[in-house]
């Protein structure tokens, strides 16, 4: 998220938190689709990480794009921590450990998303060139310790570096050693978003195998083909993962809400500063838990924006669905995590497809291909098959869903160019990661910097 949310109406009840969300329904003709990608900034002298401050370090970066791109800079505690387009149509934003951020405009086509991914990329190598700072295309920081990775000067991610020890094993690493590629979408209705997310959270381990590519910590192979998919299981558990009450027959925006009003906050923003309110959950805060301990204590609309944005599903929900299964990767993966969710959820044939192909699909095999995923990718099993099996069956509906929705580029070629990666994975049945660790074995002599060469942009 690029910017936390001040909106200071007052929450008069449940009902108002289900409508925010619900406010989100659009038809058909309004759909787009928002795609984000992190990356590592490294410098190319000895491929150290970059830190905030100093002549070419992050601060700088952010500064230079400013100047190119014209954006507004977001400010937190005097520190410039992202941009925004003015119109809102974008913007750029900093992960904890100094992950570059494009949060991207809601465009229409896939086209449209590719020629924004290269734009920036192309922006920011003008900047970044002359610094001496390239970025890595990986789900997992390569290399560095997490003592060795910066810490980015904001507000809200100092409160949750103090908070995630105390909620799982792996939250710091989530924070400060993974990067992803993400797809906002759209739905209709609350049935239309239920169908999506329940293909969605089935599917999100098939996505994880597909994109695995985080196969090295701190210099070696880590045994994992996504270590970032297998620090998502053991984060923060109160708030991350699969959501059994997702799979129900009647799941609807009040049972997310539910679910969303238990789990522990993280921040309120007042006057501009950030107060940690890890002790209390937003249920508790509504009943007044905050109110004699801070000033105008009392929730508002911008709260329940911000809390939803501290929630971390696999599929997460606000006024969109947010795909977050996929590892960080190259330039062509950027596009293909898009097209792949795009194909699936914005053709109703695929849509229909897609469903019945996962319909009697459970709760504990979607949770046990999760849990097997990071490790195995493509081989895991999934009933008498595995997930290679199902992945041909899966980028074959989207497929299908990219040519029916026929968006033409000005050369007169569809969209399902986009999913080429993901068929040529499968097609080799190996991943990214198994790719990348065949070369560590062979032509880069057990060392990883040669991932600093060939995983770069």
């Amino acid at each position: 998220m690029a910017r936390d949310t001040t909106d200071f109406r007052p929450i008069e009840g449940k009902d108002e938190l289900v409508s925010w969300i619900a406010a989100g329904c659009k038809p058909k003709d309004e759909w787009r689709i928002g795609t984000e990608h992190e990356k590592f900034p490294f410098y190319v002298d000895g491929n150290a990480p970059v830190p905030y401050g100093g002549e070419r370090g992050i601060k700088a970066l952010l500064e230079g794009m400013q100047r190119v791109l014209g954006w507004e800079p977001i400010i937190d505690a005097g520190h410039v921590i992202g941009l925004v387009e003015p119109t809102g149509q974008g913007a750029i934003s900093l992960e904890p450990g100094g992950q570059f951020e494009l949060s991207g405009a809601p465009v229409e086509t896939l086209h449209q998303t590719c020629r924004e991914g290269n734009a920036h990329l192309a922006q920011l190598r003008e900047i970044a060139e002359p610094l001496g700072i390239r970025f890595l295309g990986l789900g997992g920081s390569p290399k560095w310790t997490l003592a060795e990775t910066p810490r980015m000067p904001k507000s809200r991610y100092d409160i949750m570096t103090a908070y995630m020890p105390k909620v799982g094993s792996q939250g710091l690493d989530m924070m400060y050693r993974t990067c992803t590629i993400q797809v906002n979408l759209d739905f209709e209705s609350e049935a239309d978003m239920r169908r999506k997310m329940q293909v969605s959270l089935k599917l999100q381990p098939l996505s994880t195998a597909l994109f695995a590519n985080s196969p090295f910590t701190e210099g070696k192979p880590n045994g994992l083909q996504s270590w970032r998919g297998d620090i998502w299981r053991d984060t923060d558990n109160q708030r991350s993962g699969m959501l059994d009450f997702c799979f129900r027959s009647d799941f609807g925006f009040a049972d997310y809400v539910e679910w969303a009003l238990d789990v522990p906050m993280y921040f309120l923003i007042r006057e501009g500063r950030y107060y940690d309110v890890t002790h209390v959950t937003f249920r508790q805060f509504m009943d007044g838990a905050l109110r004699k301990e801070i000033p105008e204590g009392l929730p508002t609309i911008g709260d329940w924006a911000n809390h939803l944005s501290t929630l971390f599903p696999d599929v997460r929900m606000k006024r969109f669905l947010e795909m977050r299964g996929a590892d960080g990767g190259p330039w062509r993966r950027i596009c293909a995590l898009p097209a792949f969710w795009v194909g699936l959820l914005y053709d109703s044939e695929a849509l229909d497809a897609v469903e019945a192909l996962t319909r009697d699909w459970t709760f504990e095999e979607s949770l046990a291909m999760r849990d097997a995923v990071p490790a195995q990718g493509l081989v895991t099993p999934f009933r008498n098959r595995t997930l290679r099996d199902v992945a041909r069956d899966v980028l074959e509906i989207s497929r299908r869903g990219l040519t029916n929705r026929g968006r033409m580029n000005r050369e007169g070629y569809d969209e399902t160019g986009f999913l080429a990666p993901l068929e040529e994975a499968v097609a080799r049945g190996t991943t990214s990661a198994e790719e990348m660790l065949k070369a560590y074995n062979t032509r880069w002599g057990g060392s990883i910097e040669p991932a600093f060469l060939e995983y770069a942009y």
